[in-house]
């Protein structure tokens, strides 16, 4: 399991998560309780209920870089382009835009 904080405008707004039945994403409950709260993405809308999706949210795989973006990206850190999560993580940190996506070590909470 692999799992990343998501955040926007560098607020902890929530953590999507890989497993073996695909991709979990959940708003944090502190983001969800600020009066200014706004969605990650217009597809995943504000809720306390979890999201859940067979293969990676197209928000979360807009953010990838693609065609030779990606393969500098996959050859430097030795990725497989197939593997969206490991991209994710490794280059959405610091996304253009409000969105940045901070993988979790195995042992964290």
């Amino acid at each position: 399991m692999r799992r990343a904080n998501v955040y926007y405008r560098d607020l902890k707004a929530g953590r999507l998560t890989e497993d073996e039945n695909g991709y979990l994403f959940c708003y944090d409950p502190e983001y969800l309780a600020l009066e200014n709260a706004e969605p990650i993405s217009l597809t995943l809308p504000l809720t306390n209920l979890p999201y859940r999706s067979f293969s990676m949210f197209p928000f979360f795989d807009g953010l990838i870089p693609e065609g030779w973006l990606l393969d500098i990206a996959a050859r430097n850190w030795k990725l497989n382009p197939n593997d969206r999560m490991g991209l994710l993580m490794t280059c959405c940190k610091d996304c253009i835009g409000a969105v940045g996506v901070i993988g979790l070590e195995e042992d964290e909470p």
